[in-house]
C-alpha cells in the first residue's frame, strides 16, 4: 500500500497529480522508484518540458589541482532527489576538472558581453581588411572567425578533456536525458595561483 508521503513525493518529482501518482505506486505495488520510473518512461513526468522548467536545487561543486588551479562551479538541476544522485555529483566533479584544465571564460556564448564581441569582430575586421580579402567575403569570414574564437572560451562549446569529441554542452544534454531533468551550469570561479585578474 502507497503511503500519502510517497504519493506526495512522487507527485512533487513529477508534477503530475495526486491520482496519477497514486495509480503509479499502485501499479509498482508501492515500489517508489519502480514507479517513478514507469512514469518517466510513460513521459508522465515534468521532465518531459525541461528545457522551460527552472532549475532551482543542484550543487555547487569543486575542484583543485596540484594545490596551483582551485575551481567552484554551480550546476542546477529541478530537484534534490536528483541534485543527490550519483551520476549528477559525477557531472558536477567532471566540469569542474574541465574549468580547471581549460580556463573558460564564459559559460555560454549569452554571457559574452557585448563590448567584447564588438571589439573582437572590429579586431578580425581590420584584419581581414589588412590582408586584402574581397570586401564582399568580409563579414562571412570574420563571423567564422569571431563564432570560433569565442567558441574555445564558451565552457559548453569546449571539446570535453575526458572525452574530446563531445563538448561539455553535450555531456550536459546527456546528463539532461540520463536524469530527466533540466541541468544547467550555471556558473564558476577559477583561480590560479600567482595569476592576475
Amino acid at each position: 500500500m502507497a503511503s500519502i508521503e510517497d504519493i506526495k513525493r512522487l507527485k512533487d518529482l513529477t508534477g503530475v497529480g495526486l491520482t496519477d501518482a497514486k495509480a503509479a505506486l499502485q501499479e509498482a505495488d508501492g515500489d517508489f522508484d519502480k514507479a517513478l520510473e514507469a512514469m518517466r518512461k510513460k513521459g508522465m513526468t515534468k521532465a518531459e518540458k525541461r528545457g522551460e522548467r527552472e532549475a532551482r536545487e543542484g550543487r555547487v561543486g569543486s575542484y583543485v589541482h596540484d594545490n596551483r588551479i582551485g575551481v567552484l562551479v554551480e550546476v542546477n538541476c529541478e530537484t534534490d532527489f536528483v541534485a543527490k544522485n550519483e551520476k549528477f555529483e559525477d557531472l558536477v566533479k567532471d566540469v569542474a576538472m574541465h574549468i580547471a584544465a581549460s580556463s573558460p571564460l564564459y559559460v555560454s556564448e549569452e554571457d559574452i558581453p557585448a563590448d567584447v564581441k564588438e571589439a573582437k569582430t572590429a579586431e578580425f575586421t581590420e584584419k581581414a581588411k589588412a590582408d586584402g580579402k574581397p570586401a564582399d567575403m568580409v563579414e562571412k569570414i570574420v563571423g567564422g572567425q569571431v563564432s570560433k574564437y569565442f567558441a574555445e572560451q564558451c565552457l559548453l562549446e569546449q571539446p570535453f578533456i575526458k572525452n574530446p569529441d563531445q563538448t561539455v554542452g553535450e555531456l550536459v544534454k546527456e546528463a539532461n536525458a540520463q536524469l530527466g531533468e533540466n541541468i544547467v551550469v550555471k556558473r564558476f570561479s577559477r583561480i590560479q595561483l600567482g595569476e592576475v585578474s
